[in-house]
């Protein structure tokens, strides 16, 4: 039954309980016992408050282990790999209707029918959760209000989903999803709240509100009486800060009231936050083999599947989940979904995604168990070499990109604030704006597109554009700051950072801008490994063919 354990709790989410899947032998592929089956989920027409509710029954202790040696201290992979094999919570859900959200039904099936209607085909509504069970508050609670007879919140946190999702909050806790929260004083909420905006809605800028906050989350304020402030509510992003202490949004994938795993799964869901000229991963996505096939046979994609898992489930197209989250025949299904990532593209320079952490002495899944995993899942598909030589053009590619423009530029513009040749406002100077959108919006464009097999956004989204801005916008205005710092009396600032800027555009990879020789790339007449040569000469024994049939 071990092996089986991921796919219960996919059952488990379906409203589906183990005690059915275990007493009709269906993960030991038994026959099944059709007086065992599981009843049809309800129609949500019509649902109908039922009386006292009955709680699940606590899954049983695990079996104690017979004590062994002491053995070492065990590592991060060692706990995931742990937590991987604990037995699965099953959710089983309630009998019946609680009175509470009987009585809450009652009223919002005629005040709110789009949100009933919702609730009635999710899963919650199969498992007798319904408004109460979400919603209900401690009257202690920062955004805790009176509603009817019910002290409720507005807000359902990953707290309040974790009384049943535990594992999944816990695995969400640990992703960077989960800390998008987390930009405050960051380059982009300095655009959104002083560059684009104005403290106009409560003290925060609209722009933060409407735009960063949308995706990101933000910090959620609570008026006085409970409720919440317009100026950071509503809000459902992915980072949001709850009152209650916890971060994130379930609701920003399991949009509300379905909570629709299928819906999660579509690219489409990530697509919401993940576009645009400075992380166009649902754009990327669409332009290449993956995502064309995904439209072409989405009808094939098996969505609804309770396990979904891929070659088995579905092969015509990977999505974002399929990459980043879901389950394979070899891996469980994740709410990290960093988990099976390796490097960190996002950055003014790339780094292995372990590296901060490993610096800090933290003890984190590595870097090359995270690239094992993904192409893990790629061999669902695909064969040994070209998942192989997929990575190893991705890693030369970053590290290129890295070498000839990132670090580069990162080193001249740390130089210019050193040596005072730029202050220390953001966004006011036009070397700034040109490194700014070299790293944040070309070169991610580049990065995300060569990770993800979209060559457009590689080379004339990506790196032409990060080129273009390098060699003639940010070299010029350089060279501008270095007159102007002369003209002012900062000669010794001046020199320094004319002498960087001259060793980097002589240096092998840049020494061509001002007439030197690149380095040698390779050439078909160099070796005799390949077949152009041999389309050179047909190509020319056709057209000499073509010219004697003319002149006869």
């Amino acid at each position: 039954m071990k092996k089986y354990l991921p796919l219960l709790g996919f059952l488990a989410l379906a409203g589906v309980s183990a005690a059915w899947a275990e007493a009709t032998g269906w993960f030991r592929n038994a026959p099944m016992n059709p007086a065992m089956a599981p009843p049809p989920a309800a129609q949500p027409s019509a649902p109908q408050a039922q009386t006292q509710p009955q709680p699940a029954q606590p899954a049983p202790a695990p079996v104690a282990q017979a004590k062994s040696q002491p053995a070492p201290a065990p590592t991060t992979r060692d706990k995931v790999a742990m937590e991987d094999d604990k037995p699965v919570k099953i959710l089983r859900g309630f009998d019946q209707m609680s009175k509470e959200s009987a009585t809450c039904m009652s009223c919002h099936r005629e005040k709110t029918p789009g949100i009933y209607d919702q609730w009635g085909h999710s899963k919650h509504f199969a498992a007798n959760v319904g408004c109460y069970e979400c919603h209900k508050a401690d009257r202690n609670d920062k955004d805790a209000i009176m509603h009817k007879d019910f002290v409720i919140s507005v807000i359902v946190s990953p707290k309040d989903c974790a009384r049943c999702h535990e594992r999944e909050v816990a695995e969400f806790d640990r992703s960077h999803h989960a800390t998008a929260g987390d930009i405050l004083g960051s380059l982009d909420n300095v655009l959104a709240e002083v560059v684009e905006g104005a403290p106009h809605l409560s003290g925060t800028s609209p722009v933060t509100a409407m735009g960063c906050a949308a995706c990101h989350g933000s910090i959620v304020r609570v008026n006085s009486d409970g409720t919440l402030n317009k100026s950071s509510w509503p809000n459902t992003g992915i980072g949001r800060i709850n009152p209650d202490g916890s971060k994130g949004a379930c609701s920003a994938c399991h949009l509300r009231h379905n909570f629709s795993a299928e819906q999660a799964r579509r690219p489409e869901a990530c697509g919401r936050c993940h576009l645009g000229p400075d992380h166009p991963q649902k754009e990327i996505y669409e332009e290449s083999a993956h995502g064309i096939a995904y439209r072409a046979h989405v009808d094939k994609m098996n969505l609804d599947s309770a396990k979904w898992i891929v070659g088995e489930d579905y092969n015509a197209a990977p999505t974002c989940a399929t990459c980043h989250m879901s389950r394979t025949k070899d891996l469980p299904v994740t709410h990290d979904v960093g988990d099976r990532i390796a490097w960190n593209l996002r950055a003014p320079v790339s780094f292995k995604i372990d590296a901060k952490a490993k610096a800090q002495g933290k003890d984190v899944k590595p870097w090359l168990q995270r690239r094992k995993d993904m192409k893990m899942v790629c061999r669902s598909c695909h064969g040994n070499n070209i998942v192989d030589a997929h990575f190893e053009q991705l890693d030369t590619f970053v590290v290129m990109l890295n070498e000839k423009f990132l670090v580069p530029a990162k080193k001249l513009f740390k130089a210019m604030l050193e040596n005072g040749l730029r202050d220390k406002v953001k966004f006011n100077e036009a070397a700034e704006w040109d490194y700014f959108l070299l790293w944040h919006h070309e070169g991610r464009r580049a990065r995300h597109g060569a990770a993800m097999f979209a060559p457009d956004y590689v080379h004339w989204e990506g790196v032409f554009e990060v080129a273009h801005r390098f060699y003639i916008d940010y070299v010029p205005h350089i060279r501008e700051a270095i007159a102007e710092a002369r003209e002012s009396g900062n000669t010794e600032g001046a020199d320094k950072v004319e002498k960087l800027l001259n060793e980097i555009l002589a240096s092998p990879l840049h020494r061509w801008f001002e007439g030197g020789k690149p380095p040698k790339a390779w050439r078909p007449t160099d070796t005799d490994d390949h077949g152009y040569m041999l389309m050179k000469a047909r190509m020319k024994a056709e057209a000499e063919a073509a010219m004697a049939e003319k002149r006869r």
